[in-house]
């Protein structure tokens, strides 16, 4: 499945999908080796149908021109010159700007010493011949070498026709093919490593795209996970303590335990499918929930309202509550845990402070914390952790405020200025 049909995604700008579209075609081999026997017939084609403007040389065979022996002999020549030169122009058009191996720079001496020969020997119908050199040149060649090449084979067709043609009458039909058909080769080629630079990059952006998914993944899953399993532990032990004395209490620990459970495995299946948003109001409330169970007295000083705060930069600071009341309840030890949220300089910060036992010198942020500033990176935003005043722990989370945005609801209900 690919991102333009996957679920809770954007499709492809328009560029793109007809990019993928001309890919999947069979008809898009520019820059690509065939890859089927379909393929390269189609390429063998288009490269042979150019071999018509031979009719030059063969005419001059069948005309009775020259004795058996020496058409038979030529016939070979010009049988071997073809297969040379289709070979060229068929394996290296998809090379890019790779370097030729030995054997190209053989086979093109080879030519070229065919179309010398030939057309010494047999006279000027046979000059077309460096027409099809200086196109192979063009195609088998690296841009800086093919540059010279061409010049120089219609250099030595002028010198070859100079001793065999009557007159100039051939030069404008030959020279000007002769180099307009060696460097249109030329922006071939160039075009041909155009697009295999380009499906590089597009193969690059789509490795990327697939690794953000997988830390995307991972963080949604550290987070989501994390603190529904440590709110599951929690109350295991409070039903275990009450347990055989209070089993009441005990059964509604268990429907409690039931209730996160299936909320655990709603949010985990949001988070794969990429539909899930947390908001504030939501996790303040599975907040409360985790600290009292904990035993932690909870201080909530969050505005009903907070303008210019963004979907992505409420989603970016709930995913933070949820990491630092998980942290307070899984590490610290506290009594009190004060959470607030303000806006100062442009900025909404929430910020999360118990009175614990707050980090030993020498702590190295976890995966929680290492996938939560990552988040708020995405966001524009910036996470800061801290010694509290009182010995405990201080996270803070600060994103962005839009003054277009308006006013976004951030409580769960109204009335949380101060609330315990």
């Amino acid at each position: 499945m690919n991102d333009r049909t996957r679920p809770g995604r954007e499709p492809w700008p328009p560029w793109r999908r007809n990019a993928q579209a001309a890919d999947s075609t069979e008809s898009a081999a520019i820059g690509r080796p065939p890859e089927n026997r379909k393929q390269a017939l189609v390429k063998l084609a288009w490269i042979g149908i150019w071999l018509l403007y031979l009719g030059a040389p063969v005419s001059d065979m069948t005309a009775g021109n020259h004795s058996a022996p020496v058409t038979v002999v030529a016939a070979v020549g010009l049988a071997g010159f073809v297969l040379g030169y289709l070979a060229l122009v068929f394996l290296r058009t998809s090379a890019g700007s790779e370097q030729p191996h030995g054997w190209v720079y053989g086979l093109l001496g080879v030519l070229s010493a065919l179309a010398v020969t030939l057309s010494a020997s047999l006279g000027e119908n046979w000059l077309v011949l460096f027409v099809y050199v200086a196109v192979a040149c063009g195609a088998a060649l690296p841009g800086r070498q093919s540059r010279w090449a061409v010049p120089a084979m219609t250099l030595a067709l002028v010198a070859v026709g100079s001793s065999v043609a009557a007159g100039g009458s051939l030069y404008p039909g030959l020279v000007i093919p002769a180099l307009l058909g060696g460097f249109a080769m030329v922006g071939v080629k160039q075009l041909v490593r155009t697009m295999q630079e380009l499906r590089a990059a597009r193969e690059t952006v789509a490795q990327l795209a697939a690794t953000e998914e997988r830390l995307r993944l991972a963080r949604d899953l550290h987070d989501l996970l994390g603190h529904s399993l440590s709110l599951i532990t929690l109350k295991s032990e409070l039903a275990k303590r009450m347990l055989p004395g209070r089993p009441e209490d005990a059964a509604a620990q268990v429907a409690d335990i039931e209730k996160v459970s299936r909320q655990a495995l709603v949010d985990v299946r949001e988070a794969v499918s990429g539909y899930r948003r947390a908001t504030l109001a939501t996790e303040a409330a599975g907040a409360r929930t985790a600290l009292a169970s904990a035993g932690i007295r909870a201080r909530f000083h969050v505005p009903d309202r907070l303008p210019g705060l963004t979907p992505d930069g409420e989603g970016a600071l709930a995913w933070a509550l949820r990491e630092a009341v998980t942290n307070a309840v899984r590490h610290s030890g506290a009594a009190t845990c004060v959470v607030a949220l303000t806006a100062a300089d442009g900025e909404a910060r929430l910020a999360v402070s118990d009175d614990g036992r707050g980090p030993s010198p020498g702590h190295v942020p976890g995966n929680g914390l290492t996938g939560l500033s990552e988040r708020l990176l995405l966001a524009g935003g910036s996470l800061r952790t801290a010694r509290s005043g009182d010995g405990g722990f201080t996270l803070t989370a600060a994103v962005p405020l839009d003054p277009a945005a308006g006013a976004a609801p951030v409580g769960a209900e109204p009335g949380h200025h101060g609330q315990e």
